[in-house]
């Protein structure tokens, strides 16, 4: 093996140790934030509400990726009905009119309701858009969930429930919250149709 293999091989294997210790440091850590938090999307879908989900860059594609597994269904060997959900980050044309910073506020307003629960990631805590939006659930009665990094940032005191993931790594934070994610749809999913397949 050449010297840039080994190289190579040494940094993936330590990446992937790293990841791979982030996420158990979410089990020992998070786990009754998770629950708290899958239980208000519980009974906020039961009650017939809706779930707001938005984030930047890498957490908008979470985004819409999380809002897609309760629209559709997380696996396919579990087939149930639809629940409602809604990625905030596909309509960002209301930037150009309210500016970026409120354009996930400007959504909350138009299409939350009491009782619907925002889901607001951000691996800082600190994205003002997020931040914003969680602040405009707030004044409507809508519960929030935050899915950030260590810190929590401005985000995590404005939240009901706020998953920290216990890293100052970019990178394994976002890895961390694909699993959470992941892991709140199927604990909402399993709860609300137990017995289909």
């Amino acid at each position: 093996m050449t010297a840039e293999a080994q190289d190579a091989r040494s940094r993936a294997d330590a990446y992937l140790a790293e990841a791979a210790a982030a996420i158990e440091q979410v089990r020992t850590t998070c786990l009754d934030d998770v629950l708290a938090a899958a239980q208000l999307l519980i009974d906020a879908l039961r009650a017939g509400r809706a779930l707001l989900i938005c984030g930047n860059g890498g957490s908008a594609a979470d985004a819409q990726h999380l809002a897609t597994e309760f629209v559709s269904a997380l696996t396919l060997d579990h087939a149930r009905p639809a629940m409602r959900a809604l990625a905030l980050t596909t309509d960002t044309s209301i930037a150009n009119d309210y500016g970026a910073d409120r354009m996930f506020a400007r959504q909350v307003e138009a299409l939350g309701t009491p009782g619907d629960v925002l889901i607001a990631i951000s691996t800082s805590g600190n994205s003002p858009n997020v931040v914003a939006a969680a602040e405009a659930a707030r004044a409507k009665e809508i519960r929030v969930v935050a899915l950030t990094g260590a810190s929590g940032g401005a985000l995590a005191p404005r939240a009901d429930v706020a998953i920290r993931v216990p890293s100052a790594t970019t990178g394994h934070i976002q890895e961390a919250h694909l699993a959470i994610e992941h892991l709140l749809a199927m604990l909402a999913e399993r709860a609300l149709y137990p017995n289909l397949s």
